[in-house]
């Protein structure tokens, strides 16, 4: 399979100090790569900076063989995505926000469907105001499609979902992939839905990504992701102890 993102050596450090630090990972085609840890461990930054909504302090980050700060234009053509919150217009109806969205693409035609996919049909005439978190976080997601994107961007997707919600979204994403081969970055601290839906997971810590693996590999050696997650953590945690002991 082709790699469609490659981020090397990313780093991005605030003025407080917090940060990501020489994040290194590539996603290929058809694959549901998630990063997984706590909230502050430095998900969203990565989206952000992969979505050119910051830039990097350094490294490179390489979508569908171009390059972000040099050809951004191209580079984000294909994405669609859905960072911390959904962004649109409150006060008109859900119909009008596709509509002003699908502009850009020539895609309005395919708006009914859409929102059919994403359960909010029948909701296309109401002001998203109105709506509540999980509503809200629908129309988002629905807006990342729009473009009918190769590349899907979604940081914490089910945020704001009860039970039967996360399990929609999640065959949103399972069905999308089947069916139109779309490939998905995600990001969640919840280590459920990473499992029930990722083909690969990157583990985030502290600003770093201390290990990535397969999910086939997390199944045949540990019970569930959770275990995995754990696992990682106390190892790192180990290790960090015993370099600072040797200083």
């Amino acid at each position: 399979m082709n790699d469609i993102l490659k981020v090397y050596n990313i780093t991005k450090i605030f003025k407080n100090k917090r940060g990501v630090r020489d994040i290194t990972f590539n996603l290929k085609k058809g694959e549901i790569y998630g990063l997984l840890g706590s909230n502050g461990a430095g998900k969203t930054t990565i989206l952000k900076i992969i979505t050119g909504l910051i830039k990097q302090d350094k490294g490179t980050v390489m979508i569908f063989g171009n390059d972000l700060n040099e050809n951004h234009e191209d580079a984000l053509y294909n994405i669609g995505s859905l960072i911390e919150n959904p962004s649109f217009i409150e006060y008109i109806s859900v119909e009008k926000n596709m509509e002003i969205a699908s502009k850009y693409y020539n895609t309005k035609n395919k708006i009914d469907d859409i929102l059919h996919l994403v359960g909010l049909l029948k909701f296309k005439n109401e002001k998203p105001e109105n709506f509540s978190l999980g509503m809200k976080q629908r129309l988002g997601i629905a807006l990342s499609l729009v473009g009918d994107p190769k590349l899907i961007i979604l940081d914490e997707p089910t945020n704001g979902f009860d039970i039967e919600g996360m399990i929609d979204i999640r065959n949103i994403i399972l069905n999308l992939k089947q069916k139109k081969d779309v490939s998905f970055l995600i990001s969640s601290h919840l280590a459920i839905e990473i499992e029930k839906i990722c083909t690969k997971v990157g583990i985030m810590y502290e600003g770093s990504l201390i290990n990535e693996c397969t999910m086939d590999f997390i199944h045949e050696n540990y019970p569930s992701v959770e275990e995995y997650f754990l696992n990682i953590i106390r190892e790192h945690r180990e290790s960090n102890k015993k370099s600072n002991m040797g200083e």
